[in-house]
């Protein structure tokens, strides 16, 4: 059985977190050649009956869906994470479980991702939303654009808002939820849930009683009875990193966590990479907006990260979204697959000439690179002036935010 990617996702809360903030990263690892493009869909209104194609199969669309922003591997319909108008980021973790992952094509954790963000106006109505349809339609097919070699995986998702936030882990249509409103949380790529269980799947407990898992007489630990063996809760590091900035986890401090290679947070081995990451700032008071922090390239250590403010009309930014390969597309032909287009984005090759100056040339990498962190510390700062102030965002000023951070970073590699 394959080994699921080491991705980390995490979420601070007050008093952890720094200005009545909730502080959500993660750092998607995937395989080291995958291309993720950051997209954005505006909200929409869908006729009576329509369907939405997802990865692999279609299903129902609902009557109307969020404005989303997500960042994804270019060659599905899905995210590995993202955020939607309301505040709700939703990130999910390929995980490996007793039960056998299913090959047969239905839903992918990612889709779910974005079918959650797209529905769900809170954290709670997101993880309703997921289970719903995880009962509905399952959980299967490649997770990997590889026409070798199908690779399954159960998973987990990190669901968060203003408020709280939710860790759901499922093994096909069987799930539990832990809630949490306080303090540091981290996931991974194994289970976490033990004990403490705020929602679960109606039948959980009478189906693992069945499989013989579990016989009733102690307490039903999650991760004891679904993992293949004891390698839950093994698996938090950067958990610790965040805990001991105490009251003061902000976005730096997220950020500085996703590219720690030491710690084994920023995954750079010989199969996976960090292809992608996000940095998420949720204040607690409604008037103030959302930030949301995306890279668009591989290697937290080496990227920048640009933020995205929710208005009306904000501009697309073709610059990080990948070539669209339309029904000619090798991941929507049967057998899928078969060849391996070039899903390289303006930006994502842009930063493969800045890491070949990093590898190759110290002097000018080390320059490069701190020119990078000037533009991305001057982005933190005029975002931390927009949270600080009192008076309402006037959207006029951040409609353009995403596509002009891209654009100056672009500027910076030529």
């Amino acid at each position: 059985m394959a080994a699921a990617p080491p991705s980390y996702c995490f979420v601070a809360f007050p008093p952890c977190s720094k200005d009545g903030l909730v502080v959500f990263g993660k750092n998607s690892a995937r395989p080291r050649d995958e291309v993720q493009e950051v997209v954005y869909f505006a909200a929409a209104a869908h006729e009576l009956g329509s369907k939405v194609e997802c990865t692999y199969i279609e299903i129902e669309q609902v009557p109307k869906t969020h404005a989303v922003v997500l960042s994804r591997p270019s060659w599905l319909w899905g995210a590995e994470m993202g955020a939607n108008e309301h505040g709700v980021c939703v990130a999910n973790e390929a995980i490996v479980t007793r039960e056998p992952a299913s090959e047969s094509e239905a839903l992918l954790g990612m889709d779910l991702v974005r079918l959650g963000l797209e529905r769900g106006a809170t954290a709670k109505e997101a993880l309703d939303v997921i289970v719903a349809l995880l009962e509905e339609h399952g959980q299967g097919g490649n997770y990997y654009e590889d026409g070798n070699s199908c690779h399954t995986f159960q998973s987990a998702f990190l669901i968060v808002d203003r408020k709280e936030a939710w860790i759901l882990e499922t093994s096909g249509k069987y799930w539990a939820a832990e809630k949490i409103a306080e303090g540091v949380k981290c996931i991974c790529n194994q289970l976490s849930l033990t004990t403490k269980i705020d929602a679960e799947h109606p039948e959980l407990r009478n189906y693992v009683r069945s499989q013989g898992w579990w016989n009733g007489d102690t307490d039903f630990n999650f991760s004891e009875v679904f993992s293949l063996a004891d390698d839950h809760l093994a698996c938090c590091s950067g958990r610790e990193s965040l805990e001991k900035q105490g009251g003061d986890i902000s976005a730096q401090t997220m950020i500085d966590v996703l590219r720690d290679k030491d710690s084994g947070v920023c995954v750079d081995s010989e199969s996976f990479l960090t292809t992608a990451s996000i940095v998420s700032v949720l204040p607690q008071d409604p008037s103030s907006p959302c930030i949301h922090y995306f890279t668009g390239t591989p290697d937290p250590s080496r990227s920048i990260f640009k933020p995205f403010i929710f208005v009306d009309d904000v501009k697309l930014v073709p610059k990080v979204q990948s070539p669209s390969f339309g029904d000619d597309d090798p991941a929507k032909k049967i057998p899928r697959f078969q060849e391996k287009p070039d899903r390289r984005h303006e930006l994502y090759k842009a930063h493969e000439w800045a890491r070949s100056v990093l590898e190759n040339d110290q002097d000018k990498g080390q320059k490069l690179m701190r020119i990078m962190l000037d533009l991305e510390k001057q982005g933190l700062e005029a975002m931390e002036d927009i949270l600080t102030r009192t008076e309402i965002l006037d959207a006029a000023e951040v409609v353009d935010l995403f596509y002009d951070c891209v654009d100056t970073e672009l500027k910076f590699f030529k």
